[in-house]
């Protein structure tokens, strides 16, 4: 499990509030945006993210993290699940009965599990092919909740021989788009099936040119970033210097030991929401359980 050591961000100049370092030196500017107040006490909300890999095939795990670390809201990507299908009596017994899903038989799809209310769905077809990979909701106190699961983008990164990832670069630039117009305070989540930084890989050498690791992949995400002034948590909470990783390939005989892994799911918000976030973990120890998912849950703990 890996919790908060230090307030850090990325390898840029340093922040005079707190001694950091800013995660984009040339960022523009964050539009005003206002978060409204809240009377009474301080609203603590922990928000998980997990691509599930099959919610049906993998419900027993599900309870058991709902159980034992009790979120707030779950974000699941890879529900592969059409939406009469979804196995909602479990998640209403634990007392997430706020369900907004969008999913798709066998395939894809996202949902968000909330013990709190929610409102104003939206699906953005950003794959433009009517997949179901983002589902979106507004919390009570204003801030928009975003979850999505970014194409994987198959094995050869050259859109001229492999048609899925110039569909994960078309997907990325259309979220890019969509950052730019982003007004609210907003929460962006999922599997993003990109790991940007060196220390997000087992090996930035042997993996430089993979789908997931490769400098063409890392610019358009970091175009997406730049264009919402995105803050990364993870990296706020982790020192870039540190390897992080949320996904194990199932091809490995013994993943622990190997520990090739990478940090393709993240948790992300606009500037004005990150002094809100207060800790980041991510769950490596699901990675272990039953008939696991290749990723593992992350949580962030947001006081509003």
């Amino acid at each position: 499990m890996i919790q908060r050591d230090e307030r850090k961000l990325g390898p840029h100049p340093k922040c005079p509030r707190d001694g950091g370092f800013a995660i984009l030196a040339s960022a523009p500017l964050p539009r005003p945006r206002s978060i409204p107040k809240q009377r009474g006490m301080i609203s603590t909300l922990r928000i998980a993210s997990w691509n599930i890999n099959s919610v049906r095939a993998r419900i027993d795990i599900v309870e058991r993290f709902l159980r034992e670390m009790a979120p707030d809201i779950l974000c699941l990507q890879e529900t592969k699940v059409a939406d009469p299908q979804f196995p909602e009596g479990p998640f209403r017994q634990l007392g997430y009965n706020h369900i907004v899903i969008n999913g798709q038989q066998m395939h894809h799809g996202v949902a968000i599990l909330s013990k709190v209310p929610v409102a104003n769905r939206t699906a953005h077809d950003w794959q433009a092919n009517g997949e179901a990979r983002h589902v979106g909701v507004e919390l009570r106190n204003g801030v928009r909740l975003e979850n999505v699961y970014v194409p994987a983008g198959g094995d050869t990164p050259d859109r001229t021989q492999n048609v899925k990832f110039g569909q994960k670069l078309d997907f990325l630039a259309r979220m890019t788009e969509w950052s730019a117009t982003v007004t609210q305070p907003t929460i962006l989540t999922g599997d993003f099936n990109v790991a940007p930084l060196e220390q997000d890989v087992w090996s930035h050498k042997q993996l430089v040119n993979v789908v997931s690791h490769t400098a063409i992949e890392i610019d358009a995400l970091n175009g997406m970033q730049a264009a919402g002034g995105w803050i990364d948590l993870a990296r706020e909470f982790v020192p870039p210097a540190q390897k992080l990783y949320t996904w194990w390939s199932y091809r490995a005989q013994d993943w622990e030991s190997s520990d090739r892994g990478r940090r393709l799911d993240h948790m992300w918000v606009t500037p004005d929401l990150q002094d809100k976030a207060h800790s980041h973990v991510v769950h490596k120890p699901c990675r272990g359980w039953g008939k696991p998912s290749d990723h593992v849950p992350i949580v962030t703990e947001f006081r509003f």
